[in-house]
C-alpha cells in the first residue's frame, strides 16, 4: 500500500472518530432510569436531578387497562387492553413531558404498563381474548403515547389471570406493532424474583426477547437471606442467564420498604453496580422511585448518575 493510500485511510478513521457520538466508543452505552408518578403524588420531572453527561430515562408509572374511578372505595374493573393513566395527570402532563425533553436533550420518557395494584385492588393481567386485548392495547396506547410524547413502554405486570403463553403473545405482539408503527423506539420489562412472575416474563423473553431492549430487573426485591457479596453475585448471574442476551439494568430502591438484608446497604449495592458496569455485565442502573427519593434530596440518583458518567468518561 503506497503512502497516499495510507494517508486516505487515516483521514477516514479520524473523520469517523470525530463524527461519532460520545458513547459510540463504548462496547455498550450505559443509561440511568428513574420511575416516577407512583401513588398520585405531586412529584414531577423537574424535582429530580439530571446529570447532563448521562442518558436519562424517566419511566412514568403507571398505565393500566382498568377503569379509573375517583372513589377509592369503588372496585376497579379490567377493561381488556383499554389503557388509562394511573398517575397524577395534573402534575405529569403532555406539556411537562415535552418541556423536560426540550430542556434536557439527554432525556427520554417511557410509560409503564401494569402495576401491583389499581388503587386499592390487585391489578391483574386479565385479557378477555388475545386478539381483542392486543387491538385495544395498540389503539389506546398509541393515543396516550402520542399525546404525551412518550418514547417507550415498560412492562411491569405482577399478577395474572391468564396463561403464560397468552401473556407472552399479548405483550410481545403489542410491542412489535408499536415498534413497527414507529410509535415507540424501544421497550423494557421489569421482572423480579418471584416464581410466578419469572415464569410469565421468561415465557415472554423466549418468544419475543428480540423486540425487548432492556431488562429492568428489580434486584431490590430479593430474599434478604443473601448476606454476602459472593451470594449476591451468584444470584445476579442466575438472573442474567434467565434473560440471556438482554441488556440488563441493575435495580435499586430508595423505598424504605426495601431496606432489609444486604440490599439495605447502599454502599455495597453501589460497589456492586460499579463492578458490573465496568465489566459490562449491566447496561445501566434504575431507581425505584422518585417519590421515595424526595426525602433524601435524590442522593442515590445523583450518586448513580455520577458513577455512570465517570465510567463512561473513563472509556473515552
Amino acid at each position: 500500500m503506497d503512502y497516499s493510500s495510507k494517508l486516505i485511510i487515516i483521514i477516514i478513521i479520524i473523520i469517523f472518530l470525530i463524527s461519532s457520538p460520545p458513547f459510540a466508543w463504548l462496547t455498550q452505552a450505559y443509561h440511568f432510569s428513574e420511575y416516577i408518578g407512583v401513588g398520585y403524588r405531586n412529584i414531577t420531572f423537574s424535582n429530580v436531578s439530571i446529570n447532563p453527561d448521562v442518558e436519562f430515562h424517566f419511566i412514568v408509572s403507571f398505565a393500566l387497562d382498568y377503569t379509573n374511578i375517583s372513589s377509592m372505595n369503588v372496585y376497579q374493573i379490567p377493561t381488556n387492553g383499554k389503557f388509562k393513566p394511573y398517575w397524577n395527570t395534573n402534575i405529569i402532563t403532555p406539556s411537562t413531558v415535552k418541556s423536560i425533553k426540550a430542556s434536557h436533550n439527554n432525556v427520554k420518557v417511557a410509560l409503564t404498563l401494569g402495576s401491583d395494584t389499581a388503587k386499592d385492588n390487585i391489578a391483574y393481567f386479565h385479557p378477555y381474548s388475545t386478539d381483542s386485548w392486543i387491538e385495544n392495547a395498540v389503539i389506546s396506547l398509541t393515543k396516550i403515547i402520542n399525546q404525551y410524547s412518550f418514547d417507550s413502554i415498560d412492562i411491569s405486570y405482577e399478577h395474572f389471570k391468564a396463561g403464560e403463553e397468552t401473556f407472552a403473545e399479548c405483550i410481545g405482539r403489542v410491542v412489535t406493532l408499536l415498534k413497527d408503527n414507529s410509535v415507540i423506539s424501544f421497550a423494557s420489562i421489569a421482572p423480579f424474583d418471584a416464581d410466578i412472575v419469572q415464569r410469565y416474563y421468561q415465557a415472554l423473553w423466549r418468544k419475543y426477547g428480540h423486540v425487548i431492549d432492556y431488562v429492568n430487573f428489580q434486584f431490590y426485591a430479593y430474599n434478604p437471606g443473601i448476606v454476602n457479596v459472593r451470594q449476591f453475585m451468584d444470584y445476579f448471574e442466575v438472573q442474567r442467564n434467565n434473560y440471556n442476551g438482554g441488556k440488563m439494568l441493575m435495580g435499586l430502591s430508595s423505598d424504605q420498604g426495601f431496606n432489609e438484608g444486604l440490599i439495605g446497604d447502599k454502599r455495597f449495592m453501589f460497589d456492586v453496580c460499579e463492578t458490573l458496569l465496568i465489566e459490562e455485565k449491566v447496561s445501566g442502573v434504575f431507581i425505584w422511585c422518585a417519590e421515595a427519593s424526595m426525602v433524601n434530596g435524590y442522593l442515590f440518583e445523583k450518586q448513580a448518575q455520577e458513577m455512570i458518567a465517570n465510567i463512561t468518561n473513563s472509556h473515552h
